[in-house]
Order: structure tokens, then sequence, then C-alpha cells
């Protein structure tokens, strides 16, 4: 079975596009490209990855696609679209043509309105996707897992996942209410959850890996094995770890688990998610 890196990113460097790199961050000022990948996906066992949007723009998706086009090992891209436009059943037709194309994601984490997924315009996007059999990744805060949950429950046949295990406040060791929402999320059993971006939301510095070992508990209680996939977050996660620092946590968590389990959170679970 392949071994599939469920979340990464890839980007051309831009001071003006990529404002939300701020100067703390500063190790991401620079291009990440698929060579620049590769080597490391190799050089940890795994076979391919899913290239996620990073930029709100339809430019994004030619560039992912393109990216695509030229490496095989690039098996899917989750773009962006505007769900909100009059014309989104237009544009998801537009790229139901494209193979690559497994789905969307909208950066609900920076919204002002913190509910904006449940308004009127959002969710007609939304309810579009399944026609052409299109994911939807939730790329949310803890205080908006609530309305993710809600959400899930208008649209019981559209397939969701929750990106970087809802960002809880690990570097607060806040887990509590965290937990409570993911439980709620969860028993939508549309909903899928990659185990991504933990590093990022721990103390960059000081984290080890008994910091991870109660989220952890937390989303495979909640989700099970069946709807986990493993995320590296690169190169985001580079402000905290290195790739193979960020999948020897994950690599540590399931030595408890069964051989058949590992294989479907390495890649089992995302191929059948992303119909990769």
């Amino acid at each position: 079975m392949l071994k599939i890196d469920a979340h990464q990113h890839f980007w051309k460097f831009h001071p003006v596009k990529d404002a939300w790199i701020t100067e703390d961050m500063g190790v991401l000022r620079q291009d990440f490209l698929p060579e620049h990948l590769l080597p490391l996906l190799r050089q940890n066992g795994m076979d391919g990855c899913v290239a996620v949007q990073a930029d709100q723009s339809e430019a994004e998706n030619d560039f992912l696609l393109g990216l695509a086009a030229k490496h095989d090992f690039i098996k899917g891209v989750v773009g962006w679209v505007d769900l909100q436009a009059d014309n989104v059943a237009e544009r998801l037709d537009y790229y139901s043509q494209f193979k690559k194309i497994k789905g969307f994601r909208h950066i609900l984490q920076d919204a002002a309105n913190r509910a904006l997924m449940l308004q009127p315009g959002f969710k007609r996007g939304i309810s579009l996707l399944d026609k052409y059999r299109f994911t939807y990744d939730i790329l949310v805060y803890p205080d908006q897992l609530s309305f993710a949950a809600e959400l899930a429950k208008l649209f019981p046949n559209q397939r969701f996942v929750l990106d970087h295990i809802g960002k809880p406040y690990i570097k607060d060791d806040e887990i509590t209410r965290w937990a409570a929402d993911i439980k709620q999320l969860a028993a939508c059993e549309n909903v899928w959850c990659k185990v991504s971006g933990l590093v990022t939301e721990a103390s960059w510095k000081t984290w080890h890996q008994d910091t991870f070992i109660p989220y952890l508990d937390v989303i495979v209680e909640s989700f099970g094995m069946d709807r986990l996939m493993f995320g590296s977050d690169w190169p985001v996660c580079k402000v905290a770890a290195d790739y193979h620092q960020v999948k020897a946590i994950v690599d540590s968590y399931l030595q408890q688990f069964s051989v058949n389990e590992q294989q479907k959170l390495f890649g089992g679970n995302a191929i059948e998610f992303y119909t990769l």
C-alpha cells in the first residue's frame, strides 16, 4: 500500500502574497517546491503526497496543478474556489476536468465572522461539492469546531476532513473544551481528521514526544483508525521541526497499533478519502 503524506504545501515565496509568514517564521521565507520535498519523502519511506492550497486564489490552483502534472508523486491537489460566488457551480464544473483536483479549502481560521461556514452563501457552495465528488478540508481554530460540526450535520453526504486536528492550544496545555468539541465533530461519520500540524501548535522550541500523547489519544478515541490520515504540514512544520521529527512523533505513537492500522493512517485512509 502506498504511503501518503496527506497534507503539505508548495510556494514560490512572495512577501505580499505570503504576508501570513511573519518574521518569527523566517525559515519559511523562501521557495518550497517538489524538488525540495521529494528527497524528504524518500528518506522517510513516503510514496506520494497531497498538495494543499496556501493562497486563496484560482492562480494557486493553476500553480499546484502545473506541479502535479510534472511530478507523479503529487497524487492530489486541494485547491481553492470562492464558494460564495454566484458562478461557483461553473467553477466547480470547470475543475471537474482535472483528475488531480480532489477537493477545496477555505482558510476559515482567519475569518472575521467565526461562523462564516454557516452563512447561506457558503453553505450553498458546500452543497454543490458532492455532485463532483469533491472533498472539503476544514481549517479552523478550536473556537470554530462547534460550527464545523453543525456544517457537517447539514451535509451528511459531503466528505469533510479536519486539518491539523483542529489546532488545539497545545502550547497552553489546554485540552478539555477542544476534546469535547472534537468528539462532537467526530460523531459525524462524514468527517475525517488529519494527524498534522501538531508541532506548530506546541511550544516551538520545547516540545517533546509526550507533549502530543493526550491530544493523539483524543483523536484516536474520537475518530477511530479508519478516519485518520497522516500529514506533515511541510514546510510549515519547519518552524518547529523537520520532516523526520514530525513523522517520528506519529511513528512512535502508532507502535501500539497493528500493522494494518498503521498502514491505514499512513496511506490507506488518504487514498480512500481523496480517491487517489
